[in-house]
């Protein structure tokens, strides 16, 4: 009983409210008023440039000195750490690889700065896997650090499992994507 009385109050509110029989108020410009005129646009000017002015002098490569690589050829000397399941310290077979590092960073890629990119395996959350991959770079940023390489040089970054070399279901696989690679930056 109750609920037909309340129905039909709702539908007599409804029928008795309808709807306004004013009209939208629209603001309008007076016919009056002029607008102002439309500014002038300068032409684009254009500039040729000398086929022997178009190249860039390979004397003047932003300071780098004669000792220094290029930053990918100091790049593609540095190669990955690993790490082993749920691990980030760093195992004594890959000490060579930080020792390498750390010499191609205080001498042929001394004026880039290193960026550390932790990775990890599928296994374990996201959030779990990005400290992982945080802790993995921070363990090989403190092995460079104590090798002789300026700790303001280097970054760190962690991807966590978003950045596999490796997407087979296998655990040669997996031991691939648990590591940190390096990248030079300018």
């Amino acid at each position: 009983m109750k609920s037909i009385v309340l129905s039909s109050v709702v539908a007599a509110l409804l029928a008795f409210s309808g709807c306004g029989s004013t009209q939208p108020a629209v603001d309008e410009k007076p016919a009056t008023e002029k607008q102002a005129p439309a500014q002038e646009v300068a032409p684009v000017e254009t500039e040729t440039v000398a086929a022997e002015d178009s190249m860039v002098d390979s004397d003047s490569n932003s300071g780098e000195t004669a000792s220094s690589m290029s930053m990918s050829d100091a790049e593609s000397e540095l190669s990955s750490v690993y790490f082993g399941f749920d691990k980030f310290n760093i195992s004594n077979d890959m000490r060579e690889d930080i020792s390498k590092a750390a010499e191609i960073g205080k001498t042929d890629a001394q004026n880039y700065n290193i960026k550390l990119e932790g990775n990890c395996d599928e296994w374990g959350s996201d959030e779990y896997n990005f400290a992982l991959g945080l802790k993995r770079a921070n363990a090989v940023k403190k092995a460079l650090v104590a090798e002789g390489v300026a700790a303001d040089r280097i970054s760190m970054v962690s991807y966590g499992e978003s950045n596999p070399v490796c997407n087979d279901k296998t655990k040669s696989c997996y031991a691939k994507n648990r590591r940190v690679d390096f990248k030079l930056l300018p």
